[in-house]
């Protein structure tokens, strides 16, 4: 199709002229009218904590503290105290590894499940539904599920393994073993979140026009190179979507390692600590809301300049490529 063909449909027309449209007085009036609910929301759920959170970190605020000590200014002492903290480099060791691991293999094995179930084929829909399942279940429940299938003795895993091997592959502790645990939780965090983003990837190549892969096809491409030619270039912004909420989701990793921890049959527990995992600790455990505001602050700061750096750096490869 034609540039001038393109151009010329309906929905190229009617962009056109909602685009052109005169702006009316009280168009800025109504969209912060609707706006307003969720803006105000954000405001008391995300922002004013965040603020609460950077008065915090220059004081030595605890969640229970006798009424005559008070709350006293300590300047910049979390932050230098957090940079000395060894718990903190090591948990901060483990999410780098959780995300350099997860986020692309997440993100890869979600791309192939949403070509799969993009096939015209006979039972697609309910294939999306069986992959899309564990997304809905509670992250704690899938923990503990695969606390059993990690058994050592009688777990399915273990039990697959050794049958996959003929018998070769002894049975591991995999949540005892301080070499395996963080990579088990690997494992369970790919199967529990990949619909999600095989959701996204869906919606991504259902937008790509179909007339593509036909004329494709008649210059004589294979399939590999419609997905390589066609496919990727065309969820340029899909996947860098994907990649950065997997990204920032795997830095908020916690809730597996904590009832990891809590099963009491755990590795040590720097092995698989993680940021989040020490600044609840410390907030609600040892009581530190001081230290524990200038934990999140800064791995707050971290993230986001990660995320930053990591769409700047996909927009300039899709720009060379």
């Amino acid at each position: 199709m034609s540039s001038l063909q393109m151009s010329s449909t309906p929905a190229a027309g009617l962009a056109r002229a909602v685009r052109h449209r005169p702006r009316r007085r009280g168009d800025g009036a109504t969209a912060w009218l609707f706006a307003a609910p969720a803006t105000a929301l954000l405001g008391v759920f995300l922002v004013l904590p965040f603020l609460m959170a950077v008065v915090l970190s220059f004081t030595n605020k605890r969640l229970i503290s006798a009424e005559e000590l008070g709350t006293n200014y300590v300047g910049w002492r979390n932050y230098a105290r957090l940079i000395e903290d060894e718990a903190f480099w090591a948990a901060l060791k483990n999410n780098f590894l959780f995300v350099a691991i997860v986020a692309p293999l997440q993100s890869v094995f979600a791309l192939l499940l949403a070509v799969l179930v993009n096939k015209p084929l006979a039972g697609s829909h309910l294939f999306r539904t069986v992959y899309f399942m564990p997304v809905a279940t509670t992250m704690a429940v899938v923990a503990v599920i695969w606390s059993l299938m990690y058994a050592p003795d009688g777990g399915v895993v273990n039990r697959f393994l050794g049958f996959v091997s003929f018998g070769f592959m002894a049975p591991q502790d995999w949540l005892r073993d301080p070499a395996w645990v963080l990579y088990a939780v690997m494992v369970l965090s790919v199967w529990q979140g990949v619909g999600f983003q095989m959701l996204v990837f869906l919606a991504g190549l259902q937008s790509i026009p179909a007339d593509l892969y036909e004329a494709a096809k008649l210059d004589g491409a294979t399939p590999w190179q419609q997905f390589r030619f066609i496919t990727v270039p065309m969820l340029k912004n899909t996947t860098i979507f994907v990649l950065i909420t997997t990204t920032i989701y795997a830095f908020q990793l916690y809730t597996q390692v904590q009832v990891i921890a809590s099963s009491g049959t755990a590795a040590p527990i720097d092995s698989f600590r993680t940021v989040v995992m020490l600044m609840v600790h410390e907030g609600f455990g040892s009581g530190k809301i001081g230290y524990a505001s200038a934990l999140s602050v800064f791995f707050f700061v971290l993230v986001l300049a990660i995320s930053m750096l990591q769409r700047l750096l996909l927009k300039e490869e899709r720009a060379v490529a």
